[in-house]
């Protein structure tokens, strides 16, 4: 299968994230829930790495992939941290194309870390993108 069906089951299953966790923080510290979220995704993730074999290929892991493993995770956090904080203040309808800026923010990154090519299709997506957002989150 191709990266664009993974991308798309990605979205969906994103989409599922933002209502159920909308759902779960009610009358529960964000940060517990992100605790809580983050067990059960750790047991989830290293269920599957042991049930297809892929723990093999730890003892082959460079120090640079380890660290920017380690900085992406710690990313993710950080982003799940402040993600569950602002669904328990704001409503869902808001909050999740907010957090959609990271597609923007991701692609200017990739650009200027990843030096990977801008075209105006990318530009005008990142517009779209963000102009998007600013229409759903001005009153």
């Amino acid at each position: 299968m191709s990266w664009l069906f993974y991308a798309l089951l990605s979205a969906v299953f994103a989409a599922a994230t933002a209502i159920l966790a909308k759902i779960g923080v009610q009358g529960v510290p964000s940060n517990l829930a992100t605790a809580i979220r983050t067990a059960v995704i750790l047991v989830f993730a290293w269920g599957i790495v042991f049930a297809t074999g892929e723990r093999r290929a730890l003892m082959n892991l460079s120090l640079k992939t380890i660290t920017f493993l380690v900085l992406s995770g710690i990313a993710t956090g950080l982003s799940w941290l402040a993600y569950f904080r602002a669904l328990q203040l704001g409503p869902a309808s808001r909050v999740a194309p907010v957090d959609k800026l990271s597609l923007a923010l991701t692609i200017v990154l990739s650009v200027l870390v990843l030096k990977e090519q801008v075209t105006w299709k990318l530009l005008a997506g990142v517009g779209l993108i963000t102009a998007g957002v600013l229409v759903t989150i001005l009153k």
